[in-house]
């Protein structure tokens, strides 16, 4: 059996770079799991430990990369017998508590009392202002910040400029190729939609304009890619290596934001005009009200924005657009729906807030899209103190794991869960906790909205243009299109597409 080189880098470097941190691990734990054996009194969830980490991770990330990262958890509910089990993954001791409806409600509506957030170490090494603000100040200030930045109220004064900003995407990267020639193949869909909503998500958050600075734009997105990859890397900072490359990248991020930053303070203080629009010139008002402005403070908001919003936005769309073509029965009322939004327009009229309650078919084909190719299958959060779930004892500093992607496959939330139907999300649509794309609780992205508002722009002019149908079908062969998850979905091939103008067919 092929082994990819990401499993033999696993094989190889993973005991030698972990077996630290798992011994310390399962030190700190020997008392706990004594207790647990010695009476009863404090019996941990069933399931695996010691240097079994190096198989369970594999095993998932070999789940992953056949597509189906809910199996890895399916398998070991079955083999435990026990919605909650113990397993060891990325060298850390984990109990899996979410991928029920149940389980979700308890990591939700616990966070900040017996739960805090934890990074992986990955995350924290690109990012070290989350270490060294660890739970404090920083945080709560940024999760009290972020929802007045990114409410209905703030995000009507962005719709104008998505809707336009797009429209004039399509007509210089997509008409000029499509115009030329009756049926063309765009090679990959996914960096277009990438680039085209990173460009977008700066300008309205700092106003870093691709038209007048395309370099700038481009050198960041470079950047900021390097980093999305290195999240998701083994956490080897050697030269060479992907982490080692995100670690950099983050540190020229910081700097250009630190730029950005201090320019637009002289603008202010010098009484210059100032683009008011942009999050930026929110966020500082938003800070001096409450409470003074920190530059740290500031750049910390403007990288987690710009990577938050635009992060999974591209593989979203990218997905969206695979099973449009999938299903022509679904893109035909997307275009339909789309249709009646235009035709209640005037010449030139832009989309309003209004224009999005009417584009309910076409979200819940996103949310679809969003249930059986999860953008974050998994999530992780650490237990602040000791405590009891559903007769197990979970031991202060212990990881807990949220399956996403479990939970959307689940047959009692979603009958034939492998079968693609946007019809599950009319009328109230899933049960409570059953659907998490987002997360939940005081963890719930506060940026759903603004992801929301970008991909249905995005779709109201791509439908209403473009037909298209994919390149290579589904296959499990290497050469053609294959969904896997490293950790999040993404097409092997990043979907070549035949596409032309509806006159043209």
């Amino acid at each position: 059996m092929f082994i990819s080189l990401s499993l033999v880098l696993l094989l190889v470097l993973i005991p030698i770079s972990l077996y630290s941190l798992n011994f310390l691990s399962r030190k700190n734990t020997t008392t706990t799991t004594g207790l647990a054996n010695s009476g009863n009194t404090r019996k941990l969830p069933p399931g695996s430990s010691g240097w079994s980490f190096i198989r369970e991770t594999v095993d998932y990330i070999r789940a992953g990369q056949n597509g189906i990262p809910e199996k890895y958890f399916f398998e070991r509910v079955r083999r435990y017998s026990s919605q909650a089990f113990r397993t060891s993954l990325f060298g850390e001791s984990v109990i899996v508590i979410g991928g029920t409806a149940s389980g979700n409600k308890f990591l939700f509506s616990n966070e900040n009392k017996i739960l805090e957030t934890w990074y992986p170490k990955s995350i924290s090494q690109i990012f070290p202002s989350i270490e060294n603000r660890g739970n404090q100040g920083s945080p709560k200030r940024l999760r009290k910040l972020y929802p007045q930045l990114l409410n209905p109220d703030s995000l009507r004064n962005y719709i104008g400029i998505m809707d336009s900003r797009t429209a004039r995407y399509f007509e210089s990267h997509w008409d000029k190729e499509v115009n030329t020639n009756e049926k063309i193949i765009i090679t990959t869909v996914y960096p277009l939609v990438k680039k085209q909503s990173f460009s977008l998500t700066c300008f309205l958050i700092s106003s870093i304009d691709y038209q007048h600075e395309p370099h700038r734009v481009h050198e960041l997105y470079k950047l900021f890619c390097d980093v999305h990859k290195g999240i998701i890397s083994l956490p080897m900072n050697f030269p060479g290596t992907q982490f080692n490359r995100a670690c950099k990248s983050s540190k020229l991020i910081r700097k250009e934001m630190e730029n950005v930053f201090r320019q637009r303070m002289i603008r202010i203080q010098s009484h210059a005009d100032v683009p008011m629009q942009d999050m930026l010139s929110r966020l500082i008002t938003l800070c001096e009200e409450d409470g003074g402005l920190d530059e740290t403070f500031i750049v910390d908001a403007l990288t987690g924005l710009i990577f938050g919003a635009s992060a999974s936005t591209g593989d979203v769309i990218t997905l969206v657009m695979r099973y449009l073509a999938d299903f022509p029965d679904v893109y035909d009322q997307v275009l339909k729906e789309q249709m009646a939004v235009a035709c209640s327009k005037g010449t030139g009229e832009l989309l309003n807030w209004n224009d999005f309650q009417k584009m309910k078919y076409s979200w819940n084909v996103v949310r679809e899209v969003m249930r059986v190719a999860t953008p974050v299958p998994i999530g992780f959060k650490m237990a602040s103190t000791d405590f009891w779930y559903d007769g197990y004892f979970v031991p202060k500093g212990w990881k807990l794991c949220m399956s996403s992607a479990s939970t959307h496959k689940n047959p009692d939330y979603f009958p034939d869960p492998e079968k693609f139907d946007p019809s599950r999300f009319q009328g109230d649509g899933p049960a409570p906790y059953t659907f998490i794309p987002f997360g939940g609780g005081p963890s719930l992205c506060p940026g759903k909205e603004f992801v929301r508002l970008v991909i249905l722009v995005f779709l109201h002019h791509v439908v209403r243009r473009y037909k298209w149908d994919r390149a290579l079908p589904s296959s499990d062969d290497e050469e053609h299109e294959k969904l896997v998850f490293q950790p999040f979905p993404r097409l092997t091939k990043g979907l070549p597409i035949h596409i032309w103008h509806h006159e043209r067919r």
